[in-house]
């Protein structure tokens, strides 16, 4: 007997203990967090992430894919009820209408997008601690008496290396530059990427500025940058696309403590003969074997923006050519507005014959803007400063914006290149 009450007492103080231990264990079964997973279909791949977050009353999703250049994209007309949720993206194009349901006690979010005629399904697990979430840091610096806003993004374990973003063309503001900051802050480095003056937060008018004072509040940036984190100037390099690209030997030759320089679609010409290559490629196919003719006019409407053409040589022009069959595919802006455009006689290749520091030249081969000679130019320059520290990479299938526009089984989403970050953060890790 007393046996007998000795074994009950064991196996009671046993299940007494599992249910101390049990209860002690917290159990998560909010239906917010970060629900992250890869979504497929055929060839195409991305990485999403939906971020579902509540008030007091109403949920709210945000959809975030670092690749599509996508940071936390409020989602539309969020529907729930019970285990499901569903919402809607717009685009210029497209409706992204997304269904899903809770599952798993709440640890994982199955759901479908369905767009134009296609449904795919997908499956995302919940982050319990968002191993992605970096620190950053909105800060307000000066240049030439405007103020700069920009942002800081700190990596969660730093390579004690840096990386400036400097800013582009037309009226974009630092989020078109913020899916790299953010990915490359991922990899370790410290960045640093802000408004163009003018744009977003910044004070200042881009449209009447120079190359040169647009390429000094880069400077400006940069030594701020460097005192505020403490990185030396050494340690940092600077990244540029496009018109950002061109900009780039300038401000190494200004700062030549810099590390290296990436330029990202860049021209080995002015900027006037690359713009003007973009419409050329535009519009040669309506045109046909007329287009030398129809570029030569287009030519003198944006010499007459660059200041180098009169207004009244314009118009004369443009009459004589009025009734040709090609003329309603001439770009003609409102002559009476418009401002005087130096930056369009910019050219890069002087500033690339006098780079000291290494060079990684990053081109796609189906850039619409940049012609595929441009990285033999800067490379020839580049060889007259006696720097054979540089690269060239050409990437098959991308697009002046790095975006892959080869063939895709879903055509419904634009996203960088497969190799353009992991082209970049190899030649980085050399440098280092």
């Amino acid at each position: 007997m007393k046996h007998t009450l000795n074994l009950l007492f064991s196996i009671v103080l046993i299940l007494m203990l599992a249910s101390c231990k049990q209860a002690n264990q917290p159990i998560n079964t909010s239906k917010e967090g970060h629900y992250i997973g890869t979504f497929s279909y055929g060839n195409f791949t991305d990485n999403i992430i939906f971020e579902v977050e509540r008030d007091s009353s109403n949920y709210q999703v945000f959809f975030t894919s670092l690749e599509q250049n996508a940071n936390r994209i409020p989602l539309q007309q969020i529907s729930v009820v019970e285990d499901s949720i569903n919402f809607k993206l717009q685009s210029d194009y497209y409706t992204y209408t997304f269904k899903n349901k809770w599952v798993e006690n709440n640890e994982k979010l199955q759901g479908s997008l369905t767009v134009d005629t296609i449904t795919v399904n997908y499956s995302l697990e919940k982050e319990l601690k968002n191993e992605q979430t970096l620190k950053n840091e909105d800060i307000v610096f000066k240049s030439n008496n405007f103020s700069i806003n920009g942002t800081i993004w700190y990596p969660q374990k730093s390579n004690g290396n840096a990386l400036v973003i400097v800013t582009s063309s037309g009226n974009a503001d630092r989020s078109s530059s913020r899916a790299e900051a953010i990915l490359f802050a991922q990899k370790g480095y410290t960045t640093f990427h802000y408004d163009k003056r003018g744009t977003g937060n910044s004070e200042g008018d881009w449209t009447s500025s120079t190359i040169e004072e647009l390429s000094f509040d880069d400077i400006y940036a940069i030594n701020y940058f460097s005192n505020k984190t403490h990185i030396p100037i050494s340690k940092i390099g600077i990244k540029g696309s496009s018109q950002g690209a061109s900009k780039v030997p300038y401000i190494l030759n200004k700062l030549p403590e810099l590390n290296y320089g990436i330029v990202v679609s860049c021209p080995g010409v002015t900027l006037l003969e690359s713009d003007l290559n973009y419409w050329k490629n535009s519009n040669s196919h309506d045109i046909g074997d007329k287009i030398d003719e129809a570029v030569k006019l287009q030519g003198d409407v944006f010499r007459f923006i660059a200041g180098t053409l009169s207004k009244t040589d314009l118009e004369k022009l443009i009459k004589s050519k009025q009734d040709k069959v090609w003329f309603k595919n001439i770009w003609i802006p409102n002559l009476d507005e418009v401002k005087i455009d130096k930056k369009l006689f910019y050219s890069p290749i002087p500033y690339f014959k006098k780079v000291k520091q290494p060079i990684l030249i990053v081109q796609g081969t189906k850039d619409n803007i940049i012609p595929i000679e441009s990285s033999e130019i800067i490379a020839e320059a580049l060889k007259k400063a006696n720097n054979n520290n540089f690269e060239v990479h050409f990437l098959k299938g991308a697009s002046h914006a790095m975006n892959n526009v080869d063939e895709s089984d879903f055509p419904y989403w634009s996203k960088l290149h497969s190799n353009y970050i992991e082209t970049l953060d190899k030649w980085m890790s050399s440098k280092n």
